[in-house]
């Protein structure tokens, strides 16, 4: 019997600082490797999206933030990867804490970018999510 195949959570957060600068993370992994992303990750199990993007900036960035709103939640469909994920993105402010790059094997680079310079290989959810803030 083929197993029952779903869609997973993934959280992502639009961090910008008072520079009015955003913080992208470089891909390493799919999906979209090798495209600028929001950093965020996936909910675990009784988990809430809340809880996860505040551990995931944690576990990836070494930062503590604060949510302020829900900007939108993308259907982060890509077939040729096998990909499908529902992604709420949340906007936030860093509280505490220097931004590193925790996850080597997972990102490449992690760079704060000037709000009129955002790549142009950035990933499905963080041109949706920076369109809805109306950023691109």
């Amino acid at each position: 019997m083929e197993k029952e195949r779903l869609p997973k959570v993934g959280v992502g957060a639009v961090i910008i600082d008072e520079s009015n600068k955003i913080l992208l993370v470089l891909r390493k992994k799919a999906p979209e490797a090798g495209c600028w992303s929001l950093p965020g990750g996936k909910v675990d199990y009784m988990e809430t999206i809340e809880n996860a993007i505040i551990r995931e900036i944690k576990e990836e960035l070494g930062v503590d933030i604060e949510i302020t709103q829900l900007v939108c939640v993308t259907n982060h469909i890509i077939h040729l990867e096998d990909i499908h994920y529902v992604a709420p993105t949340f906007a936030a402010r860093i509280t505490n804490g220097e931004v590193q790059n925790r996850e080597p094997h997972a990102l490449e680079k992690v760079k704060w970018f000037s709000i009129n310079e955002i790549p142009e290989n950035i990933t499905m959810t963080t041109d949706y999510a920076l369109k809805q803030l109306k950023l691109l």
